[in-house]
C-alpha cells in the first residue's frame, strides 16, 4: 500500500522481469480496479508490469472515496509510483477510462512515456456522455436503458449523470447501494458485443464504488480544462508512438473516438476489431493487445524501444 495523501492509500503490484521494460497499467471505469487477468498481457521474461487500483476502488482504501479524487490526484499518484519504483519511461497501457488516464498524464509528462497502448479509447467528451448516458446507446438496447432510467423521475431523466448523482451521494447506503448496481448494470450489460441482456450483478460495496467513483468524475467533466481538451492538447505527445485497439462494435466508446485521436497522428496505429465490442475479454480485443506488445517485445530485444 502507498500513501499518496490526503487519506488516501492505494495497492501497488510488481510482477514479471524486475529488470525488464515497464509497463504501468491503467484500470477503467473510473473505479474498476485492477484484476490478476491483466497480467495476462505481458510476457513475464521481457516486462517489468506494475498495476495499481486507483484512488477509492479495487484494494486500494479508503473505498468508495471522491474527496481528493480527481483526474490530477491520479496523475500525481503515477509520477509518486514512478519515482518509488526508480522509473524514468515506461509503457502505459490502458483501455476506456485507463486510455484516457494515460493521455492526460502523457500529455502532463510526455518525458516519460515511450509508448502507448490504449484500448476502447475514451477521450472524456460531452458527446461520448451524451451518447452513453442521453440514449445513443439506449436506441440499440431499449429494454436495458429502460431498465436503467426506471429509477429516475421523469422530469429528471433530461440530466441522467445529475440525477444518479444525487442518489449515489444521498448519504443512505442503502440507496447508494441499489442505484450503484443499477448504474453498474447498464455498462456491463453493453460491454460485450455477445452480451443479450443484464449480467450477473456483483458485490454491491463494489457496485457502488464503481458508480460512484464513475459518476463523480463524469459530474465534472473529468476535472479537464475544458471539453475536447485531449484532443486539443495531443501534439503534445505526437512524437510518441501509440498502438491503438478499438472494437468496431463497441457501444460503449464508439470507435469515432479512436478514429479522431490518430487522425494526422503519424506515429499512432489503429486496429479497428471487427465483430469486438468493449471488454478487455473480448476475444479479438485481447488477440490484438498480445500482439502488440509481443511486437513491441520483439523490437526491445533489438534495443529499439
Amino acid at each position: 500500500m502507498l500513501d499518496v495523501g490526503h487519506g488516501h492509500r492505494i495497492y501497488v503490484e510488481q510482477c514479471g522481469n524486475p529488470a525488464g521494460v515497464p509497463v504501468l497499467v491503467l484500470h477503467g471505469g473510473p473505479g474498476g480496479g485492477c484484476s490478476p487477468a491483466m497480467r495476462r498481457y505481458f510476457d513475464p521474461a521481457v516486462y517489468r508490469v506494475i498495476l495499481f487500483d486507483q484512488r477509492g476502488c479495487g484494494r486500494s482504501r479508503p473505498h468508495a472515496m471522491v474527496e481528493a479524487n480527481t483526474t490530477w490526484d491520479l496523475v500525481a499518484d503515477i509520477e509518486l509510483i514512478r519515482g518509488a519504483f526508480g522509473i524514468d519511461r515506461f509503457i502505459l497501457f490502458g483501455g476506456s477510462w485507463g486510455a484516457t488516464l494515460a493521455l492526460v498524464y502523457a500529455i502532463s509528462h510526455p518525458a516519460h512515456v515511450r509508448h502507448l497502448v490504449l484500448r476502447g479509447v475514451f477521450l472524456m467528451t460531452q458527446s461520448e456522455l451524451d451518447w452513453f448516458y442521453g440514449g445513443g446507446a439506449g436506441g440499440f438496447f431499449p429494454d436495458l436503458w429502460q431498465q436503467f432510467v426506471a429509477p429516475i423521475p421523469e422530469g429528471e431523466r433530461g440530466d441522467l449523470i445529475g440525477a444518479y448523482h444525487r442518489r449515489l451521494f444521498s448519504g443512505n447506503l442503502g440507496e447508494e447501494s441499489r442505484m450503484g448496481r443499477v448504474w453498474s448494470n447498464w455498462e456491463n450489460a453493453l460491454a460485450s458485443v455477445s452480451s443479450d441482456g443484464p449480467m450477473g450483478e456483483g458485490p454491491s460495496d463494489y457496485a457502488r464504488a464503481f458508480a460512484r467513483l464513475e459518476n463523480h468524475y463524469f459530474q465534472n467533466g473529468g476535472f479537464l480544462e475544458g471539453d475536447g481538451w485531449i484532443l486539443r492538447e495531443r501534439h503534445r505527445i505526437e512524437h510518441i508512438p501509440a498502438s491503438v485497439v478499438q472494437g468496431r462494435l463497441d457501444m460503449i466508446c464508439p470507435p469515432i473516438s479512436a478514429w479522431r485521436l490518430v487522425e494526422g497522428w503519424d506515429k499512432a496505429d489503429l486496429r479497428l476489431v471487427p465483430l469486438a465490442g468493449h471488454a478487455l475479454s473480448e476475444p479479438g480485443i485481447s488477440e490484438a493487445l498480445v500482439a502488440v506488445m509481443d511486437g513491441l517485445r520483439d523490437v526491445s530485444t533489438r534495443g529499439h524501444l
